[in-house]
């Protein structure tokens, strides 16, 4: 029996170029296991397991990976496990949070954001970021329109260190303003939350990209008895058009291989 896979389901992430699967993998379990909103723990798998995590998700046809110097090790570990396959991975990052000691903290000036490019870059052994998100604190329109971040970003871009950039929200007004000059918002959006659906209907409108964190509402979607809450919420996503990519986080090889097939079937129904 052959696995269904996201091989010919690639799609536009916006006007960036791009090709992405609909699901990408969100690494934040390869890193860190502090101040995670899960609602079981885990441990952080070691280097085997990840590689086969990694291994997996290509042979699954995903090519989109999701990671953030806030996730602890994440971005340190994946330079070495992607060795000799950067041309495979859509990789995105994030700037602006910072994790130390358990404690998240966030810094949004222009000198921040480009030591913290350039960090990455070393960290994931690469040349280019293809995505770059400002992890907010949730004060969007403050950072977007006060701090240094965007702009800073977008001169990166220019300078060709990353190939696009954008904006990982909280609230659609943030997600609305980040779009006018970015490429690309993630947004919350699932059964439980819709609040930034207006951020998913502009992008549709003006060829912007969104990826969907909390997809599944980080494991906690409860629905009536018989009705599948993964199905149930990736057939609310991938109905809207504006929707480029989910990001799903998990680390356990059974239910990724039970996303990708739900979400062929449901792109392929």
């Amino acid at each position: 029996m052959t696995l269904p896979t996201l091989h010919d389901l690639h799609r536009p992430l916006g006007s960036t170029g791009l090709r992405v699967s609909p699901l990408g993998l969100g690494t934040v379990k390869l890193g860190r296991d502090q101040g995670v909103k899960y609602p079981n723990g885990f441990t952080i798998p070691d280097d085997d397991q990840a590689r086969l995590l990694l291994s997996q998700a290509r042979e699954l046809g995903i090519n989109l990976i999701d990671t953030a110097p806030a996730y602890g090790r994440s971005e340190e570990r994946l330079g070495p496990l992607l060795r000799g396959q950067r041309d495979h991975w859509v990789i995105v990052s994030k700037v602006g949070e910072e994790f130390d000691n358990g404690l998240s903290h966030f810094d949004f000036s222009a000198a921040h954001t480009r030591l913290s490019i350039e960090r990455s870059l070393k960290r994931l052994e690469t040349e280019h970021i293809d995505l770059v998100l400002v992890h907010s604190d949730g004060n969007d329109l403050h950072i977007l329109e006060h701090e240094e971040v965007y702009q800073t970003l977008e001169a990166l871009k220019q300078e060709g260190k990353i190939a696009g950039f954008g904006f990982s929200g909280k609230t659609a007004a943030g997600g609305l303003k980040a779009l006018e000059r970015g490429d690309c918002a993630m947004v919350t959006y699932n059964l439980n939350e819709q609040a930034e659906r207006p951020v998913i209907d502009y992008a549709a409108d003006h060829g912007k990209a969104i990826l969907v964190k909390k997809a599944l509402a980080s494991g906690h979607v409860c629905l009536s008895p018989g009705v599948d809450p993964v199905r149930a919420s990736f057939e609310l996503l991938f109905v809207h058009p504006g929707v480029s990519s989910a990001i799903v986080g998990t680390i356990n090889p059974v239910h990724l291989a039970h996303n990708v097939a739900i979400v062929a079937d449901v792109l392929s129904s």
